[in-house]
């Protein structure tokens, strides 16, 4: 198998699970014109993800004489209507889709997406992708990833850690926490001068994953897979649930996160670090090159959850293939030029984690720091997947509990309870 020495053996790591194409059907590809290829992606311009990939458009355009009709979406927007739209004629050729059983896997289950067995064997994807980073790439006919056909390629790698404004710090004597109770000195530091140390989100995903992660940092793989993997029964009111809950509602009593992340969205809590109002945003990977870009007045650094063996990560969202699409030999050649080492190396070099780069290639010290970072957490296995994987309705839940807690409407064990209902009726829906 050909692997890119130490910059992959985290992306190898990188959870059996990160993506998993399913058999490229050949049909379908003579129902379209052959000459326009219909991408979707909600990467940003400016994202290491969002240069990469308009390289591989020019890429791809020179080399096959086709058009690319690119169209920019949101994460909502495709999470949201990707059902409809996929069951439908509007279906684009190719798009960036998120991994996991309730939102690939749903999808593969209903039969939305193509299988890219034949693809992947055609263009030896299998081969540059470590066996760790091919778990969320395949499902089998439950939806549930690990097994079966790939319906995915996954084009770059992700992590959650905590990034950090140092002149805050600095400016309040303080350092780096290698300890959780050192994060939460720090915290109580910020708040005794006026300030709210988490730029949050309990609408959208950073409260959800904040929860996961002190969840994550008392369990062990084996809670791990019974949560994600349904191995075994997740225990609702366990001591790995309970300490997230109550730490998440005991952090709000004490003004470390702000009753005002109920409403605000990812995007809300993103800017506000830029902007400098919060000292930590607890995020992922993909706001790394946003960042750097635009968090100019003041320099930032970032380190990983104090005392975590695990955080929530895996590899990144993957290309899929509709099975409406018209021109899949189109999407599957597209997917190609995104795997080239120089399109991976632009990855790698604008604050991305790329999975098929050669460690060379990548000389941006920024981004030879996330990568060191990421090498770091998966080196000892510790990606654990993301909190609403795994079920359809599950994120959405996840956030609303969240939001009950923060605003006080519910206690700590109400909402574990609410919540312990919601999983399993989810996992009894996919598994019978």
């Amino acid at each position: 198998m050909r692997r890119q020495k130490k910059l992959l053996t985290g992306l190898a790591l990188l959870g059996a699970g990160a993506l998993i194409l399913s058999g490229c059907a050949s049909g379908g590809a003579d129902e379209g014109d052959g000459t326009t290829l219909k991408l979707w992606h909600f990467e940003s311009e400016t994202s290491a993800m969002g240069i990469a990939w308009g390289e591989a458009i020019k890429v791809f355009e020179k080399e096959t004489g086709a058009t690319v009709e690119f169209e920019e979406k949101s994460f909502e927007q495709i999470r949201s209507t990707a059902s409809q739209v996929l069951n439908s004629n509007e279906a684009p050729d190719i798009l960036e889709y998120n991994k996991g059983n309730a939102t690939a896997g749903l999808l593969a289950s209903q039969g939305l997406l193509s299988s890219l067995d034949d693809a992947v064997a055609e263009y030896g994807w299998d081969d540059k992708l470590a066996p760790s980073l091919q778990t969320t790439a395949r499902y089998d006919d439950k939806g549930i990833m690990g097994s079966g056909s790939w319906y995915g390629v996954p084009n770059y790698g992700e992590f959650v850690e905590v990034y950090y404004n140092k002149d805050m710090f600095a400016a309040n004597g303080l350092e780096v926490p290698t300890t959780l109770a050192e994060l939460e000195d720090v915290m109580q530091a910020f708040v005794d001068k006026g300030v709210t140390p988490l730029a949050e989100s309990a609408a959208e995903y950073p409260l959800g994953q904040l929860w996961y992660q002190l969840a994550l940092s008392k369990a062990d793989r084996g809670w791990i897979d019974d949560y994600q993997l349904y191995t075994g029964d997740v225990d609702w009111q366990g001591p790995e649930v309970s300490y997230a809950t109550e730490t998440i509602k005991d952090w709000t009593d004490k003004g470390y996160i702000s009753q005002d992340a109920s409403g605000f969205k990812a995007e809300d809590a993103g800017t506000a670090f830029i902007n400098g109002t919060y000292p930590i945003f607890f995020s992922g990977s993909w706001w790394y090159n946003r960042f750097t870009t635009e968090a100019t007045g003041f320099d930032w650094g970032t380190f990983l959850f104090p005392e975590a063996k695990f955080s929530p990560g895996s590899a990144g969202n993957m290309w899929v293939v509709p099975e409406n699409a018209k021109n899949k030999e189109l999407a599957y050649k597209f997917i190609d030029v995104t795997m080239r080492p120089e399109i991976q190396a632009l990855i790698g070099n604008n604050g991305g984690v790329p999975v098929a780069a050669d460690e060379a290639d990548i000389t941006d010290p920024k981004s030879q720091e996330l990568i060191a970072a990421f090498n770091e957490l998966t080196d000892k296995d510790g990606i654990a997947f993301y909190p609403d994987w795994p079920t359809p309705t599950f994120y959405d839940q996840l956030n609303a509990g969240l939001q009950e807690l923060i605003n006080d409407t519910k206690s700590p064990k109400d909402v574990q309870t609410q919540l312990g209902e919601q999983y399993q009726s989810g996992v009894d829906d996919i598994v019978g």
